[in-house]
């Protein structure tokens, strides 16, 4: 992992809420971006990982990185 910081456009709070709910949240935001802008996701879902890794293959929006810690996971998608 990367000391750099990622600039995010816009952010979901997805923690406490599961699976779908956090793919659909950021579904819904990366609507109100444009191409190129990044969206910032924080979830505490522990399989938020498999799905946003499978929601970016799907839909073709880049995931940038993901950050674990203290099973808090923060995902950077970028969109397409």
């Amino acid at each position: 992992m990367s000391d750099q910081t990622i600039a995010s456009d816009r952010e979901v709070d997805a923690r406490g809420l599961n699976c779908p709910l956090p793919i659909l949240r950021a579904k819904k935001a990366l609507t109100d971006l444009g191409s190129g802008q990044v969206l910032k996701v924080i979830s505490t879902d522990p399989g938020s990982k498999r799905d946003f890794e499978a929601f970016s293959r799907q839909t073709g929006h880049t995931l940038l990185r993901v950050e674990e810690q203290d099973r808090q996971w923060t995902f950077f998608l970028q969109r397409r």
